[in-house]
């Protein structure tokens, strides 16, 4: 395309929602004279000699940084690193590739990409985006823990019972199940994602908060960790599904799906990190399409209060007397904690209520997108956000296993409607740690 065109395409979506003063068009305007459109063959060197000597002619003048997006299929980042690297790089400022997921498909692969990036960049060129990292309750995850008091004494295994990570999206693989086949949804959020959410839940105070500390910590957590085994993970596939007259076709019956397909739309996972922190606390991860909501959140179960002087006034159900802290990634991002509380009146009847932060109301600005977060700190260099190889390492140390069990054994998933809650299999993994699901409980949190 011409570069008038790739402007008219980029000006369909282009807002100054975040920036809103009165100049705004003759921004937008200023922005779009700097955006050109090069075509190249990915593979061959001379098409990326074409690109620099079209920069050449931008950069007059200037110092010329350079920051190379690799939003492509990854069984071309090493072509495109290469002829990038050799004759597209800056000559006198800084030469910067962001490399999207997947990063391999398992510990073997992974590392191979690594190996193979690393001989035309050096580790502080390769920023590996997971874009979770940069949705603003994750940020906000060690803020929380590491200014507030009243939370750090607690966040350990003498006042935590469970941790869960939960992920739901609302709809299925709609035209995309030839890429999702290939990965499945562990590989696509359970051993990103999630485990990175983990990772920061669970670090230990870092020196500072300087790049290279925060990722030192998340490692040493991830390399605490145990490896999954096949009794502590559950399976499922959408089936199709009809509701209210409107019918809901099945992972299975997209056509994009190669037949007999048996990858895993929904997971549910229990993992332990062997520290001192964390013994023996069940950290639950579960993550699903087609399911009844979409949504995700991290959910701190605490202990119950020993000698309970009102436990007669909540009932049996002793699960209704525990606090629950709920950071809520998305939707509507809110944090809220669960505390006990007297029902006004003359009897003694406890109720749960919710402490809430809900970001619409607190903070009536507009919250950046988590892309546009990341892309700012890659061009300012800063990377507590990113992925450092040695953390890519550990985080498929824990998966790959598991991974490669239910491929050898062909283990089938447990099947589920469009639009449920997921497989039944996930309610009976949780109840083998004494622990019940957040957010099916009824008492999810909406407000």
């Amino acid at each position: 395309m011409s570069d008038e065109e790739l402007r008219t395409m980029i000006s369909r979506t282009l807002t100054c929602r975040i920036d809103k003063r009165e100049n705004c068009g003759d921004k937008m305007e200023q922005f779009l004279q700097r955006c050109f459109y090069q075509s190249g063959q990915y593979n061959t060197e001379e098409g990326f000699a074409e690109l620099d000597r079209k920069l050449k002619e931008k950069e007059e003048g200037r110092l010329p940084n350079r920051l190379f997006y690799l939003s492509i299929p990854p069984n071309i980042f090493v072509d495109v690193v290469r002829s990038a690297s050799r004759t597209a790089s800056s000559s006198s400022g800084w030469t910067r590739f962001i490399v999207e997921k997947p990063f391999g498909r398992d510990s073997e692969s992974s590392g191979e990409l690594t190996r193979s990036l690393k001989k035309y960049l050096a580790e502080e060129q390769i920023f590996r985006i997971d874009h979770y990292l940069g949705k603003e309750l994750v940020e906000n995850l060690s803020v929380l823990r590491f200014s507030n008091l009243v939370f750090e004494p607690l966040w350990s295994r003498n006042y935590i019972r469970n941790v869960q990570l939960i992920f739901s999206e609302d709809f299925g693989t709609e035209g995309r199940g030839g890429y999702f086949d290939n990965y499945g949804i562990i590989r696509d959020i359970m051993q990103n994602h999630l485990l990175q959410i983990l990772a920061l839940f669970a670090m230990e105070t870092p020196v500072s908060l300087d790049a290279e500390d925060i990722r030192n910590e998340k490692v040493k957590v991830l390399r605490s960790m145990r490896q999954l085994k096949l009794e502590d993970v559950v399976v499922g596939q959408y089936k199709g599904h009809t509701r209210g007259g409107k019918s809901f076709p099945g992972y299975a019956d997209d056509p994009t799906v190669p037949k007999g397909s048996i990858t895993p739309t929904f997971a549910a996972a229990a993992l332990f990190i062997d520290n001192a922190r964390w013994d023996g606390v069940p950290f639950l991860m579960k993550a699903g399409k087609a399911l009844h909501t979409r949504r995700a959140e991290i959910r701190v179960q605490f202990r119950r209060v020993p000698g309970n002087l009102y436990r007669r006034n909540i009932g049996t159900d002793l699960d209704t007397a525990t606090n629950e802290l709920v950071l809520r990634v998305q939707p509507d991002e809110a944090i809220y904690l669960k505390i006990n509380n007297k029902v006004p009146g003359l009897g003694m009847r406890l109720d749960r209520s919710n402490l809430n932060l809900l970001y619409s109301e607190r903070y009536r600005r507009e919250i950046p997108d988590a892309y546009e977060r990341l892309l700012l700190d890659a061009i300012e260099g800063e990377r507590r956000l990113f992925i450092r190889s040695d953390e890519l390492d550990a985080a498929w140390g824990i998966f790959t296993p598991v991974l490669r069990e239910l491929e050898d054994k062909r283990v089938a998933p447990e099947l589920y409607p469009y639009g449920s809650r997921g497989p039944v299999g996930a309610h009976y993994l949780a109840a083998n740690y004494n622990v019940r699901w957040g957010d099916v409980t009824g008492d999810d949190g909406s407000f």
